[in-house]
């Protein structure tokens, strides 16, 4: 079951790739050039906050303005905002500091602040740990020229880990949760809705109700594309790959990061997570070879082997050179992911930049 599914990935982002790049090919220059607020919520410091952030300045499109939306004023990362821009006096560039809450997912009270100041017709939420070449907004952008696209979003993958730990988190980005998404996207199996980086029209926010409803979701971005799919919109895939940075020291910050994440996957489709458990080959080849069973050991080496081969494949699809160093990992993510499945069912709360919270019904309420 396993294998079957690794190798249905594989195919989904090969046929995702290829299609992008023959429509991208055979598009005609658009004109569409709608004024684009570039909204990026930031919370604390982060490996390379002012790198990632400073990419928002660089963009190769004519007519947009940034604003990094920080939800504290004694945050430490309004200085490196500050210092942004200062270096960019010629960019339309603006901090907003609001301690305003719509809810308790603090990500959404901050992209709403932020909101508030905006003047774009379109809104591109970015987080604060992507790396977006110059071309990101333009391509983004572009399929919004189409009324029926509601939202546009763009893949993300995780580069430049410094440890073990961070290329653990990388895989599960890259191998696990990348491929995932364009299985959902090319089979229609699911919505999917990454909200890492997104552009969503403001008359078509303005038709869901805005992003005051989504105040206390834990999964907000896949709420907001139900929503916006609700309504007869369509979410279009661009052809982008964002990188985004990994930034753990700890094994305790990837434990918790891990269920987390889980918990984020459970909370938006319970039943097709629980059985997430059917593909997870690598722990159960492993049970099967331990427990004597006939042909054991060659069953766990050719699972491994299937799963590592479409793990290649994937990275080389979606030019991901550091998944490719950080393979020999992926084995014992396998095994620890199997932990962490089990985590996400067991445990009550969920962490989000220090706060605990409990999941009741897909919301969040803060533990104080």
């Amino acid at each position: 079951m396993a294998s079957i599914f690794w190798l249905m990935t594989t195919l989904c982002v090969a046929v995702f790739m290829r299609r992008k790049r023959v429509a991208l090919a055979g598009r005609a220059p658009i004109s569409f050039a709608p004024y684009v607020s570039l909204i990026k919520p930031v919370y604390g410091l982060e490996k390379d906050l002012f790198i990632n952030l400073e990419t928002a300045c660089q963009q190769d499109y004519q007519d947009y303005e940034v604003i990094y939306a920080v939800q504290r004023k004694d945050d430490p990362a309004r200085e490196v905002v500050e210092k942004i821009r200062e270096a960019y006096p010629q960019q339309n560039v603006h901090v907003v500091v609001d301690e305003s809450k719509i809810g308790s997912n603090g990500k959404v009270s901050n992209i709403y602040n932020a909101s508030l100041r905006a003047h774009g017709e379109v809104f591109v939420f970015s987080d604060s740990d992507m790396f977006l070449e110059p071309d990101y907004l333009r391509k983004i952008v572009a399929p919004l020229a189409d009324k029926k696209v509601g939202i546009s979003c763009t893949l993300y993958s995780a580069w430049k880990p410094k440890n073990i730990l961070e290329s653990l988190e990388l895989l599960s980005y890259n191998i696990n949760f990348v491929p995932s998404i364009v299985l959902a996207v090319v089979t229609k199996a699911s919505i999917a809705c990454p909200g890492a980086t997104m552009a969503v029209r403001r008359d078509v926010l303005d038709e869901i109700g805005g992003l005051v409803p989504l105040g206390n979701y834990f999964v907000e971005d896949y709420e907001l594309g139900r929503r916006v799919v609700a309504k007869g919109y369509r979410i279009h895939f661009v052809s982008y790959v964002a990188k985004m940075s990994v930034d753990l020291r700890k094994f305790r910050d990837w434990w918790l990061h891990q269920v987390y994440w889980d918990q984020n996957t459970k909370s938006a489709n319970p039943s097709g997570f629980f059985f997430t458990l059917l593909i997870r080959g690598i722990p159960f080849a492993l049970l099967y070879a331990f427990l004597g069973a006939s042909h054991g050991w060659s069953v766990l080496l050719g699972t491994i082997g299937v799963r590592l081969l479409t793990a290649v494949s994937n990275s080389l699809f979606l030019q991901d050179r550091d998944g490719i160093k950080g393979i020999w990992l992926l084995p014992l993510r396998d095994l620890l992911g199997i932990f962490v499945w089990l985590a996400s069912f067991l445990k009550r709360y969920t962490y989000w930049k220090g706060k605990s919270f409990v999941l009741k019904k897909g919301k969040m309420v803060e533990v104080k």
